[in-house]
């Protein structure tokens, strides 16, 4: 691992976690301060690799990754926009029918509509842009401590017993991460009632399926729906979903499967859709059964009281800091979004001393001190932490109701006339998929900084 003495005037950023939102915040902070940062990443992976399915970005994801310079990203050969222009069309599970459809409020430009990944391609676009000598693997957070006299470094110990030194911390190591868990070990993650079993394949294994849409299309069902998707790269998902009660005794078995990546039963997937239309079932049956993995839906069960910790010297991105259980998709935009917000907020206490914006809150040469980080990390809180709670209501109060239908004599099983009517009563969403980022970090550095700050403090130059 790197030797830092932290006496000299760099700002040593340790970065837990090298998937979406690690490679995010690295990007962020090294296009941002250049050599006035010196950027660590630790994963606890022995291999680099992103573990999922497809990945869904949308506008304000892509947008993101504009302004991170991560190009490749949005280019069409990697990800995946329908020809409608319409962010997702919703169909019958049964009649095949389309009951309704999202669509944009303001997206002009093609290039930032929703697309659609293989997680590892997006992965790649990112890491594309890190010093891979600058990551570090088999390395797990255990414990995030500060050295004796609260001015001096950071002390970070890993499970194979070594340790490293920081100025600062960012905790972007997923749903399981390490560091929330040391600083917030009683928060728990619970199930939102849904598993889903993904795949990623070859789309040339489903060319010529009769009447196969060419957008991206869910298909909703009374206990469960279903997903399918091309892809970037000529690649395609498919993607079952289904509701279930994990406390229910007739559900253990399928609780039991339900780890994490774990290889899903291809018999027990297809079973589950063979009343289905015969479009998914067709779609099941050209799926590779070595393919579905399994994914139960996990979320906190309640918003974190902080996403910032020892005085603001470290902070949680990502799924870290709200785990959400994946809903609406919109997960990697938070990641990247929380990552591009945290080095705005940085750049706004700590400017460049030839910038234009070398008046904000002090300015000057030098590492930031603590104060300066502490203020930077209320900064990203009030940017952020509003937004991905309001993300969080709306997952509880959907799994509430999720569950009161489960609890229904008839097992949950909807009428036609309720499915249709849940199908055309979906919550609009546009205030996540069309998140204004950097108005969000302009109101937080006002609140903050008040005058000092300014909105010029937060010119999107990344």
């Amino acid at each position: 691992m790197a030797s830092t003495t932290h006496t000299d005037d760099t700002l040593h950023v340790a970065i837990a976690g090298a998937g979406i939102a690690g490679l995010a915040a690295a990007v962020a902070l090294t296009r941002n301060f250049g050599s006035r940062v010196d950027v660590q990443l630790y994963d606890k992976a022995t291999a680099l690799r992103e573990i999922g399915a497809s990945i869904a970005l949308g506008p304000n994801g892509l947008r993101t990754l504009e302004k991170l310079g991560v190009e490749n990203a949005l280019d069409d050969d990697v990800a995946f926009r329908g020809p409608s222009g319409l962010p997702m069309i919703y169909r019958h599970w049964k009649t095949n029918e389309i009951v309704s459809f999202d669509e944009f409020v303001n997206v002009p430009e093609r290039r930032h509509q929703t697309a659609r990944f293989a997680r590892a391609h997006l992965h790649q676009s990112l890491l594309e842009h890190v010093d891979p000598a600058r990551i570090y693997l088999g390395k797990k957070i255990v414990s995030v401590k500060e050295e004796a006299g609260d001015e001096g470094p950071l002390v970070l110990k890993f499970a194979d017993g070594s340790e490293t030194k920081a100025d600062f911390v960012v905790g972007a190591d997923g749903i399981n991460s390490g560091v929330r868990k040391f600083f917030v070990p009683e928060q728990k993650l619970g199930w939102t009632t849904q598993v889903a079993y993904r795949a990623v394949f070859d789309a040339s294994l489903v060319e010529g399926t009769p009447d196969l849409p060419e957008d991206s299309t869910h298909w909703w069902g009374p206990t469960g729906s279903f997903f399918a998707s091309r892809l970037g790269k000529g690649q395609f998902t498919t993607v079952g979903i289904i509701s279930l009660d994990p406390s229910d005794p007739k559900n253990a078995a399928i609780v039991d499967n339900a780890r994490w990546d774990n290889l899903a039963d291809i018999n027990f997937v297809r079973e589950l859709y063979k009343d289905w239309h015969p479009l998914i079932r067709t779609l099941f049956a050209r799926t590779p059964a070595s393919s579905i993995r399994v994914y139960p839906n996990l979320a906190i069960t309640a918003p974190l009281p902080a996403h910032t910790f020892l005085g603001g010297r470290a902070v949680l991105i990502g799924d870290a800091a709200h785990p959400h259980g994946g809903a609406f998709a919109t997960g990697g935009s938070l990641a990247l979004d929380d990552a591009y917000a945290l080095a705005q907020a940085l750049r706004a206490v700590w400017p460049s001393p030839s910038g234009t914006d070398a008046t904000a809150a002090g300015g000057g040469s030098g590492k930031p001190a603590k104060d300066r980080l502490a203020q930077a990390t209320r900064i990203y809180e009030k940017a952020r932490k509003p937004h991905t709670t309001r993300l969080l209501n709306v997952v509880h109060a959907l799994t509430e109701k999720s569950r009161e239908r489960l609890r229904r004599s008839d097992g949950g099983v909807e009428t036609d006339e309720e499915l249709r009517k849940r199908m055309k009563a979906r919550a609009e969403t546009s205030w996540l998929h069309e998140h204004d980022v950097d108005e969000a970090v302009r109101r937080a550095v006002e609140a903050e900084l008040g005058a000092v700050g300014g909105a010029g403090s937060v010119e999107a130059r990344l």
